[in-house]
């Protein structure tokens, strides 16, 4: 039985990951830092089959103490500060969990087993002001906000810590991927959330920013498996993961509302507060490596994607 230790464990791609690697038989340790708030509600179905250690990414000596006591196989970090609007007011503490953090994970485990395999969640937020269309493994970065740049940081030094200690270290070049797992103050589930609460009376209105941006969107429960496959490579190496299908922001509203039964655009309003200071207009990925050397490929539809988190958000607000 491999052990897989997983920090970010209580957030979306965490709770779908600890779902795969339970499904393959593996024993998971989650890692979590410690609150006085109930965080765990996404991993509640699985909470008597994996274990749960207590360790920070601002913290190095609990890093370590935590991977001792686990002893992975396999590590995933998959923790950060993810929420791209709250990197321009927090951008210190942005740099600190999202960047630095992937140092402290790195030394851990070159400190404790150089030979656990390591997985770093990289982003497409890393291209920001697109070079290159579409974008993959060689595409230059420019970064549009500090989460971006705090993820070309960790994502570099993960190439870093390969090529210099001859670790198995990856990075996944994650495009935008979405559940009804998702937090709710992420635009896609800001939209599924207000369609939802529209059709039950429980709103009037939803504000919005730049519904013109584009995003290539997917399933996060068929992006987990993307991060287990790099992990079972002989060789490690750096993979983009997406769909190569764009849609806008306005798209996703008009089939979430359709699938209430609405018009979007008698209920969705412009708020300019809302755009971002430096905006993120295009990403879309060329998935080829991944799709020819890991043999993954995306099984959810950009539209089944939308219709599965409305109606799991018309089945919480009903």
């Amino acid at each position: 039985m491999k052990t897989a230790f997983i920090t970010g464990i209580t957030g979306q791609d965490g709770s779908y990951l600890a779902d795969l690697l339970l499904a393959k038989n593996y024993r998971v340790v989650g890692m979590a830092r410690r609150t006085s708030t109930v965080t765990d509600e996404r991993i509640a179905h699985i909470a008597d089959r994996i274990e749960m250690v207590q360790g920070d990414l601002l913290d190095a000596v609990s890093i370590t103490a935590a991977l001792e006591k686990a002893e992975p196989d396999e590590v995933y970090n998959l923790a950060s500060q993810s929420f791209v609007p709250t990197s321009w007011n927090q951008p210190v503490l942005t740099g600190e969990i999202t960047g630095l953090g992937v140092t402290r994970m790195l030394e851990a485990v070159r400190q404790v087993n150089p030979a656990i395999r390591f997985y770093q969640a990289s982003s497409s937020e890393m291209f920001g002001k697109v070079r290159r269309e579409p974008q993959d493994e060689l595409t230059p970065f420019h970064p549009r906000s500090p989460y971006g740049v705090a993820k070309a940081y960790g994502h570099y030094l993960t190439v870093n810590y390969r090529e210099s200690y001859g670790m198995f270290a990856v990075s996944g070049i994650l495009f935008n991927h979405e559940s009804p797992r998702r937090g709710r103050e992420f635009v896609t589930r800001k939209i599924t959330a207000g369609a939802a609460r529209i059709a039950v009376g429980l709103a009037d209105t939803l504000p919005m920013g730049n519904l013109d941006a584009e995003r290539d969107w997917g399933y996060a429960g068929d992006y987990v498996k993307a991060m287990w496959l790099m992990l079972q490579q002989d060789e490690p190496d750096d993979y983009v993961i997406g769909t190569g299908i764009t849609h806008s922001v306005r798209e996703f509203a008009r089939i979430a509302f359709e699938r209430v039964g609405l018009d979007y655009t008698a209920f969705v309003v412009s708020d300019p507060a809302l755009y971002r200071p430096a905006e993120v207009d295009h990403l879309r990925a060329d998935p080829t490596r991944a799709n020819t050397v890991l043999g993954w490929k995306p099984e959810v539809t950009f539209e089944g994607l939308v219709q599965m988190m409305v109606d799991a958000d018309m089945a919480r607000y009903r």
